[in-house]
């Protein structure tokens, strides 16, 4: 059997040229004991995919260059030689970027049984909503009542951080871009700020205008002018989580930090950065608050999808244009 998979060729400098790339297709091997061959149906693309294509190690492994570039993927078993994963399971792994994946079985789970469409456990139920409810809950440790800021607040992560903050009861606020997120935001009973056209002061204005009184909990997903005027708008003992910052990605070059950095002193704040893979122990009690709130439609979730293997990267690429409403899958 044929798998087609991506690679990139080179390690990028600044936002990654589409060129770099590549499209190709091997022959699969005969599978071994304890192996599954899986037909891959969704895959994920996500900011934090970009670090891996630095060359350097961070937190993971960087991606190889001339290799298959992986990400979280579901399929359908089409083959397999370990008895807890028969053909037709539907299963989450970390195969993604091919059409076929092959791996051991203990590299795959099963999805679980909510009454949800498949791809929401990429998304909605899977390491973005996962990662939404730890840094609120885990890190910021938000309590009933809190006013709270979410910076990217229309994509996978914020899109799910604004809602699990607006049941607590406080004043929610989310920053975004488009006209078209910020709709999206206010029909969720979420008071909406863009920061386009914006610099750190006049955004600090439109915060302080949209919640006088300040936050007790901001949820970072940008970093840049958000977390400065984020900073100026903090009350005392805030508490902020680290999730992203995607402004920073793409630079070549290491930018300044906030000017303001002493807020986080004069509020008595607590700024703690997290990766949500340290956390994954409790993923079954995020499934067990969140996934039947997902099934009955009381949250909701937003998708933007690419269709066919080919467009995977092009996927990728518009995370970084603020493209995507919600999750960006690809759908093969």
């Amino acid at each position: 059997m044929q798998s087609r998979y991506i690679t990139i060729t080179d390690h990028p400098q600044g936002t990654p040229a589409r060129e770099l790339f590549e499209l190709h297709e091997t022959e699969l091997a005969a599978l071994a004991d304890g192996e599954v061959r899986v037909r891959n149906t969704w895959l994920s693309v996500d900011p934090y995919m970009r670090g891996r294509m630095s060359g350097v190690k961070t937190y993971i492994d960087p991606f190889e260059l001339n290799e298959p570039l992986q990400g979280a993927a579901v399929g359908e078993v089409i083959e397999s030689r370990d008895p807890n994963f028969p053909v037709g399971a539907k299963v989450r792994h970390m195969a993604g970027w091919r059409d076929i994946a092959q791996l051991p079985g203990n590299q795959l789970e099963p999805l679980p049984a909510f009454e949800v469409p498949e791809q929401a456990y990429l998304g909605v139920l899977g390491m973005p909503g996962m990662t939404a409810w730890t840094g609120l809950n885990r890190i910021a440790e938000m309590q009933e009542g809190d006013n709270v800021l979410v910076s990217g607040a229309a994509g996978a992560v914020g899109s799910l951080a604004v809602q699990l903050a607006k049941a607590k009861g406080g004043t929610v606020v989310g920053i975004a871009g488009s006209q078209e997120k910020l709709d999206w935001l206010e029909s969720k009973g979420v008071k909406a700020v863009s920061y386009k056209g914006k610099n750190a002061a006049q955004l600090t204005e439109a915060l302080n205008e949209a919640c006088p009184e300040g936050f007790d909990v901001y949820y970072e997903n940008v970093g840049g002018i958000c977390l400065e005027a984020a900073l100026n708008n903090l009350r005392v003992g805030a508490r902020i989580a680290v999730c992203g910052m995607i402004a920073r990605y793409n630079e070549e070059a290491p930018s300044a930090g906030p000017g303001n950095l002493a807020m986080i002193l004069i509020r008595r704040a607590r700024m703690e950065g997290f990766i949500v893979f340290d956390h994954w122990a409790n993923y079954p009690a995020f499934l067990e608050e969140v996934g039947p709130q997902v099934a009955s439609g009381q949250i909701d979730y937003e998708e933007t999808i690419e269709e066919g293997l080919e467009r995977t990267p092009d996927a990728f690429l518009k995370l970084f244009e603020g493209a995507n409403r919600g999750k960006m899958l690809v759908k093969l």
